[in-house]
Parts: structure tokens; C-alpha cells; sequence
């Protein structure tokens, strides 16, 4: 099944909210079809037809195959270092990125428990020089690698759920009047 090429197909690819949710479980864990159908609670088919489209978007690869009942079930992850598929995303890829993610945490704050402590939000429109927005921008996505490499299979024993959201970007220069 194809879905276009490149922005196009990775468009589509994010086009369902369910699909996000998979690429969240495939963080942590290398998982068949199956195991994500149980997870989400979805049909096998269902998730099979959803692990295509993002692997068609190029936005998870197959990590392997193992022989289940006689059968061959594939094993996909989601590769936070991947290459984008056809080069880097446009703006249009990007905005619509954005579009999906602050759906997504819409769903997951509506099962959030707020504690006291533990919880960070963060908004802000700065200005600030070059050199620190560089050097901000990446340790927090130092700290992003970090959650990603520390990820467990869901419902791993001792583990905390959580939700991590960030969107950093730099706005075009503005034309003075």
C-alpha cells in the first residue's frame, strides 16, 4: 500500500489520533500487531491497517519478524533518530506535526493526574539571542533523547507513565514597517 511520496505520505500518515498513540507505545518497546491491538484496544486488523499506514509515512520501520503459530508477525519501532523519509519535513509537514501532537495532548491530559509536584507546563513567545536559543534548544532535546532511550514496554513493573509534549521552533523574521 502506498500512500504518496514523501511530505504527502507522512501527512497521511499522521492523519488518525490513534496513530500518534501507536508511535508512543513503539518508543519504548519493539511490538507486533497484536501486542499493539491489546495495548490500544483495537481489532488486529485495525492496528495492521494503522502500523501500514505509518510505515508507509515512513514514520516507523520494522524492527524484525518472528514466527508465531505458524505464522510470520512483524516487530515495528519508532526510531526518534530516524532519516525523514524524502529529506526533512517542509513547514507544511511540521504545522501539521504540531496539529496532531496538540490533539494528542488533549487525549492524554484528560486522563492526567495533577498532582502537586511532578507536573511542568511551559509556554512562552521569546526573544533571545541566537547562541542560547541554540544551546537551550539542545539540551532540552538532549533531555527528550534521555526519556526516549530510558522508555519501557507498557505496564513494565516498576514504571510511571507519563507525558512528555515539547514543540520548539523559531518564528520567521519579521519585516519591520
Amino acid at each position: 500500500m502506498s500512500l504518496g511520496d514523501g511530505d504527502k505520505a507522512a501527512l497521511r500518515a499522521l492523519a488518525h489520533p490513534i496513530r500518534l498513540q501507536i508511535m508512543s507505545l513503539l518508543t519504548g518497546a519493539e511490538l507486533t500487531a497484536a501486542e499493539v491491538a491489546r495495548e490500544l484496544g483495537l481489532t488486529h486488523a485495525n492496528a495492521s491497517y494503522h502500523l501500514r499506514n505509518l510505515l508507509s509515512g515512513g514514520m516507523i520501520a520494522v524492527a524484525g519478524e518472528e514466527k508465531i503459530r505458524g505464522g510470520v508477525a512483524k516487530r515495528y519501532r519508532y526510531d526518534t533518530h530516524r532519516d525523514p523519509v524524502g529529506g526533512p519535513p517542509s513547514d507544511e509537514q511540521r504545522r501539521a506535526d504540531y496539529a496532531a501532537i496538540a490533539h494528542e495532548l488533549i487525549r492524554r491530559s484528560a486522563k492526567a493526574r495533577f498532582a502537586e509536584r511532578g507536573n511542568l507546563l511551559g509556554d512562552g513567545d521569546f526573544w533571545i539571542e541566537p547562541e542560547t536559543w541554540l544551546s537551550i534548544r539542545d539540551r532540552i532535546s538532549g533531555a527528550l533523547d534521555d526519556l526516549h532511550r530510558a522508555a519501557k514496554p507498557p505496564r513494565t513493573s516498576g514504571t510511571v507513565r507519563t507525558s512528555t509534549t515539547i514543540a520548539m521552533f523559531s518564528h520567521r523574521q519579521e519585516e519591520s514597517s
